[in-house]
């Protein structure tokens, strides 16, 4: 089919398991465009009108709403990252108006919305992962460029762990 993509679907059990599969596939060359991965329940539903019992129900309907594939690192940048960088800026903007006593305040408060900001993200993360694994797995999909791409996709995700492993082609 010319306005289509041919990709790899694979479920994991363990997102410690899909982590690693997407840091083999990267070593071996795969961009890290070519993974995406479930958007949460909610999403899903939303686009799809009803709620899905099992992943295996929307692994391969291309309406299912996707998102980016974040590494285990990226979240815990993302997690981590808001609590000082909001410190500094608090600290920055009153350091040299207010003096040092609003200074702090204005760092404590930055730090204390930062840590808001990166327990939400890995809330988010936990509470998806954890609709997903209820429902047979993390998805994963894989873009796919020619059969030697595929064969060696095939070949990683099986050496990973992956299950309900196969390939599909969806129209665009």
């Amino acid at each position: 089919m010319p306005n289509s993509i041919r990709e790899i679907v694979a479920a994991f059990d363990d997102p410690g398991a899909l982590d690693n599969a997407v840091f083999a596939l990267e070593t071996e060359g795969f961009d890290r465009a070519a993974f995406s991965v479930l958007a949460t329940e909610e999403t899903v539903a939303s686009a799809l009108g009803h709620r899905y019992q099992q992943v295996r129900e929307v692994e391969d309907d291309p309406r299912v709403p996707r998102e980016a594939f974040f590494s285990r690192m990226s979240r815990l940048e993302a997690e981590a990252f808001p609590a000082p960088a909001l410190a500094s800026l608090g600290w920055l903007a009153l350091a040299g108006v207010g003096g040092p006593i609003p200074a702090v305040v204005a760092a404590g408060a930055g730090g204390l919305i930062g840590a808001v900001l990166g327990g939400f993200i890995h809330h988010h993360h936990v509470a998806r992962v954890q609709e997903q694994l209820a429902r047979g797995g993390l998805v994963l999909w894989v873009s796919l460029r020619g059969a030697a791409a595929e064969e060696k996709a095939m070949r990683v995700l099986r050496e990973q762990g992956a299950h309900d492993l196969h390939v599909h082609t969806i129209a665009l």
